[in-house]
């Protein structure tokens, strides 16, 4: 049963992304697919969700695949999964997403089309038992706490036996970084110094307050799978904000992204910015 504030926060998000993803430039994402593996290799070194997202090889182990992606958005790591030859069904709350999808599938020949699951995920008429993986990139940050055990009630059934659910996200594992963040201001928000302005911010952001730590992924999952994994990322990236934008910014990057191989995870995990989070096989649950 949804609560008020489940509801209100499903109502923003969706009037939020509707208005963003209109902007979606179709040409951009096609570009990237008629241009792949040069897109593909510079992207899975360079940027964060792709390197976090596409790691442990997950290009290879997608192909041929079933794959329904939550929270698809501006649909690029949707084409992009299908491109990789996987069999991509595509959910989110905006109808835009669709009509990106739509176009998508007009304009370029994947080897299984896009299939794109219309509205509310807990509503959506779906095959029980039928899918090897299920994704979200930076999705369940959006989603209150009842969505989320929602969500993941019917994530399990949808879920082959041995299926596997892969989230990538932002991890705010260290209070003194975080509050340094919101310190900080970026385009479109202000600094928490800024009080007014950035309580009015505040009331407008999709994001609902809730624990994004690994600790939460890691208790959460176990109830519901057997394995959970939680792999920080980003924790010396982050520093790239500092430098201009460039080569040299980039080239940074893909450097910091080597270096932080060879970090202890214990070191890395409170200073990383993000996070992949990996659920193996789902439990049986009693609804």
């Amino acid at each position: 049963m949804r609560t008020e504030s489940t509801l209100q926060n499903a109502i923003k998000n969706e009037a939020h992304y509707d208005k963003l993803y209109a902007n979606v430039n179709i040409n951009g994402i096609l570009k990237k697919l008629n241009n792949f593996d040069r897109f593909f290799e510079d992207a899975i070194k360079t940027d964060t969700s792709w390197v976090g997202f596409y790691q442990d090889n997950f290009a290879e182990k997608i192909k041929g695949k079933k794959i329904l992606e939550l929270g698809c958005g501006d649909c690029t790591n949707a084409a992009v999964m299908a491109a990789l030859g996987a069999k991509v069904y595509a959910n989110d709350i905006s109808q835009v997403s669709g009509s990106i999808i739509r176009k998508l599938n007009t304009n370029f020949e994947f080897e299984y089309p896009l299939t794109f699951v219309e509205g509310n995920f807990l509503e959506a008429d779906l095959e029980h038992n039928a899918f090897d993986f299920i994704v979200g990139k930076a999705f369940v940050h959006h989603l209150t706490y009842h969505q989320e055990k929602e969500f993941t009630i019917k994530i399990v059934q949808l879920l082959k036996p041995n299926g596997i659910v892969r989230y990538f996200e932002p991890a705010v594992n260290s209070r003194l970084l975080d509050e340094i963040r919101w310190i900080i201001p970026v385009p479109g928000r202000p600094s928490k110094l800024l009080k007014k302005k950035f309580k009015a911010w505040e009331a407008k952001d999709p994001h609902p307050a809730r624990d994004n730590s690994s600790k939460h992924y890691k208790t959460f999952g176990k109830d519901f799978f057997s394995e959970v994994a939680v792999v920080p990322i980003g924790g010396i990236q982050r520093f790239h904000r500092l430098l201009p934008n460039g080569k040299w910014n980039r080239k940074f990057r893909r450097v910091a992204f080597q270096l932080e191989k060879v970090i202890p995870h214990f070191m890395h995990l409170p200073i990383a910015r993000s996070q992949v989070i990996t659920y193996t096989s789902p439990k049986k649950i009693s609804i």
